[in-house]
């Protein structure tokens, strides 16, 4: 028996007591109750829908290794055989999905995120590969059914970003773009490269969980707001008027700009959210260092500086140095392509989270 049967057959156990109480008459008089108690149920219900499956697969595992065993006539031994081959794949492949919904729930993963990504070591080639990743964040996005919006960006004259911010707004963004963040390592051959050598470059990639209003309260004694004439690559103005929007939150030093908007209240908007949200995410990694380091196990030290994976496009490979996965699909995975890496990561995590809590139990 797996170790988190026993985890399975408590969420069902709750799972019917929550029902229990949805279908009483009582509960409906109280909108809000009912309400909490159909979201805890919804939570619960993937992961005993998965461990239902679980056990019906691991049935007719046995149904087939028994008739294998006990069948002579070899038309029906071949059919056992093919059903193994199908089932036993399928049933890995339900155990890693409950792994990773046994994972513990970040508060954060149900909200919309902000998206930054700024172009490290390597000049002009960082640059181009900071805007590959921005397409590339953008098409797995599209595919996903959520919405983008560019926030704030700085461009080069060759077409790449020094720095572009964006906020993705949908189901669980947060949640599945979390282990993005930290340094993402490309070698290529640049375009301009006449002796066909590969570069290595950089670039860091953050993803803040947006916040609400009600998450942080910046008074407005705290602000310092400049505004100033846009500009484009190159420094060239691109706006006669001016637009531009640069807020300093003096209490921490944190300095945002956004002027992709002709209009000056437009980017003052842009700029609170991303400012909202960084001030969040400050403020709980610094209650997350005085309450213990233990998810460090799972993602890291969580530290931007930490390169996470590396994308070699001669070889058409993508490693994530975290989970230590490698796929040859980089071609694949830069269109928006990238469900098979995300899952493994987290499968790998929640391996590893379930291997610290057997020890841990020793």
């Amino acid at each position: 028996m797996a170790d988190w049967t026993q985890r399975v057959a408590e969420a069902e156990a709750e799972l019917n007591r929550l029902e229990a109480l949805l279908a009483d008459p009582a509960t409906a008089k109280s909108q809000g109750e009912f309400a909490r108690l159909g979201k805890e149920a919804g939570a619960l219900r993937p992961l005993v829908e998965a461990g239902t499956r679980w056990r019906a697969t691991v049935d007719a595992i046995a149904e087939a290794k028994e008739l294998l065993e006990g069948e002579d006539d070899a038309e029906m031994r071949e059919l056992a055989e093919g059903e193994l081959a199908t089932l036993e794949p399928q049933l890995e492949e339900i155990e890693q999905e409950i792994r990773v919904l046994l994972l513990p729930r970040d508060p954060n993963d149900e909200r919309n995120a902000i998206l930054e990504i700024r172009a490290g070591t390597g000049g002009d080639e960082a640059a181009l590969f900071a805007a590959d990743l921005f397409r590339m964040y953008t098409r797995y996005a599209e595919a996903q059914g959520w919405k983008v919006e560019p926030l704030s960006s700085s461009e080069t004259p060759g077409g790449g970003f020094k720095e572009v911010v964006a906020g993705i707004a949908g189901k669980e963004v947060y949640g599945r773009l979390k282990y993005e963040r930290g340094v993402h390592r490309v070698q290529r051959v640049p375009a301009t490269e006449a002796q066909g050598r590969i570069h290595t470059s950089t670039v860091t990639v953050a993803v803040l969980p947006e916040a609400e209003e009600v998450d942080f309260e910046i008074a407005n004694s705290d602000l310092r707001i400049d505004v100033f004439r846009s500009s484009g690559p190159g420094g060239q103005s691109v706006n006669t008027t001016d637009s531009a929007v640069r807020i300093t939150h003096e209490p921490t030093g944190v300095v945002v700009i956004c002027q992709d908007e002709k209009s000056q209240h437009k980017n003052k908007a842009k700029a609170l959210k991303v400012l909202r949200s960084r001030l969040l995410e400050a403020e709980q990694e610094k209650l997350a260092r005085e309450r213990a380091d233990e998810r460090r196990s799972q993602v890291g030290t969580g530290e931007r500086s930490e390169k996470i994976r590396t994308y070699n496009f001669p070889q058409n490979r993508v490693t994530d140095h975290r989970a230590g996965l490698t796929l040859h699909r980089l071609e694949q995975m830069m269109q928006g392509e990238m469900d098979e890496l995300l899952d493994g990561i987290r499968a790998e995590l929640a391996a590893r989270q379930e291997k610290a809590e057997a020890g841990e139990a020793a």
